[in-house]
């Protein structure tokens, strides 16, 4: 990797804007691969994303735009994913990618369902990817708050140091802060488990539960990701962190929490279709629910929290009756 390598930006969605206005604030250009021709045009012409952090002006002269994936990926060096996990799988299907010499980063917080992969593990397993060319972005960092220029934190993971601190270095600014990490496996899985556990803090929210039980609730939150990470993969990791307890802390209380605000719906009511339909975004938590479900079937690690989210979401267990058991345990 070297600092004029070419940065491809995948996806259209708010993450993926946070991240190109990040990018270009330390690169001279950057390519960006849009899937809808129709987006592209709106932005060369208005120069900001019609959908997305709207107030988020671009340098359109600095971005090489791309509607065919494949020659983006040709055309680059370096490719930071940032679209819902649900659909990648999909999406690379459509070309026959040549990942070879790439840096292949995942900003996507998310796991693939059915194949109950990570993002590493699945371009690890389906396209030969070396983990040592592989990269997290994970926060704790919503993309709101990049686009207001909020001072935030980036953790930046990697198999090698200088790698992660080239990639942190595309993404410093005087509002973006970067912290490094070699855990791949432990921010990858606590991306997806605190997505899991601010759907069950925005249901309690939604049945009427205050801030005292909250705090009980994230603070067993925590501990259970703790379980669940030692079990599976032991190693030195500092959970409360932050790219472990930030990241849950900032997803389960902001009010920009996409998978908070799809728990407060199902408290309030909402069938999990009503919810999506409301929200007409992704809550990544809702397909990892499921995920992380089938997974610990082969490790029975203790996860109280993520078994209620599972029963209320996907055995449609009322979610009044389902909080009201998990009350009794946690401590």
């Amino acid at each position: 990797m070297h600092s004029e390598d070419k940065v491809a930006v995948i996806g259209s969605g708010s993450w993926a804007t946070a991240i190109a206005k990040m990018l270009l604030l330390n690169k001279s250009r950057i390519n960006w691969y849009i899937r809808n021709p129709g987006t592209i045009d709106y932005m060369m012409q208005f120069h900001h994303n019609p959908k997305y952090l709207r107030s988020v002006n671009f340098d359109t002269g600095r971005i090489t735009f791309f509607e065919d994936l494949k020659e983006a990926i040709s055309e680059s060096d370096i490719l930071v994913f940032a679209i819902p996990s649900v659909y990648l799988k999909e999406l690379l299907s459509r070309v026959t990618p040549d990942f070879h010499g790439k840096l292949v980063v995942s900003a996507i917080k998310g796991i693939i369902p059915e194949d109950n992969l990570t993002i590493t593990e699945f371009f690890n397993r389906q396209y030969n990817v070396p983990f040592d060319r592989m990269g997290i972005i994970t926060g704790p960092c919503h993309a709101e708050e990049v686009a207001l220029e909020r001072l935030s934190y980036l953790t930046i993971a990697s198999k090698t140091e200088k790698q992660a601190k080239l990639l942190a270095s595309c993404l410093e600014s005087h509002f973006i802060r970067t912290v490094i990490s070699k855990d791949i496996y432990g921010t990858e899985y606590a991306a997806v488990l605190k997505n899991i556990f601010s759907i069950a803090a925005g249901v309690c929210h939604g049945l009427g539960y205050g801030d005292n039980f909250q705090a009980v609730l994230i603070s067993n939150a925590i501990r259970e990701m703790k379980r669940f990470l030692d079990h599976t993969w032991p190693g030195k990791r500092i959970i409360s962190s932050s790219a472990y307890l930030g990241d849950l802390l900032v997803t389960a209380y902001s009010q920009f929490s996409r998978n908070r605000s799809f728990g407060v719906m199902i408290g309030k009511g909402y069938s999990v279709r009503s919810a999506h339909l409301e929200m007409n975004m992704i809550a990544e938590g809702f397909h990892a629910t499921r995920c992380i479900w089938e997974i610990n079937r082969n490790h029975n690690v203790d996860m109280p929290i993520a078994n209620a989210v599972y029963n209320i979401l996907y055995e449609r267990i009322s979610p009044a009756i389902e909080i009201k058991i998990l009350t009794t345990k946690l401590a």
